[in-house]
């Protein structure tokens, strides 16, 4: 399945599942793993990110992240991405992601997304991002509580 794909199904699910008791405690989306994602039997590495920009799409919405981001005309921006496998996904698997803020500072916010198939964990991936209004950069404090 194509990443816009994902992204349009996830947010149109994530629209009718808001809230704002997300940003503390995180949430968790389930994806089904296509044949146009494995290379021969296993996901392949670059559509975990993938399911994890989806997975952050639908805790941007859910949480209400996005509509504060808009409202304060910022974007954020991914400056890292770093994955840790554990297990491997394959084909027709249901994945769970559980995304959560795992930390965050003065510049930067840190998601994380746990991939589940079943109770087995699979891989976990850490994002690093930024909220930026134009040229500065807006301190995740001001957006998230």
């Amino acid at each position: 399945m194509s990443g816009l794909w994902r992204n349009f199904l996830t947010l149109c699910w994530a629209v009718w599942r808001r809230d704002r008791q997300i940003l503390t405690k995180g949430c968790d989306c389930w994806f089904w793993v296509s044949p146009l994602d494995v290379g021969i039997r296993t996901l392949k590495s670059d559509r975990y990110f993938q399911m994890a920009e989806a997975a952050q799409l639908d805790f941007g919405v859910r949480s209400g992240l996005l509509q504060s981001l808009r409202h304060n005309s910022c974007v954020m921006v991914n400056a890292e991405q770093h994955i840790q496998f554990s297990q491997p996904i394959h084909v027709l698997n249901r994945v769970r992601v559980l995304t959560r803020i795992s930390a965050k500072d003065d510049r930067f916010i840190h998601f994380e997304h746990v991939f589940y198939r079943g109770e087995q964990l699979c891989a976990t991936v850490h994002v690093k991002a930024k909220f930026k209004r134009g040229r500065l950069t807006i301190a995740p404090a001001q957006l998230t509580p």
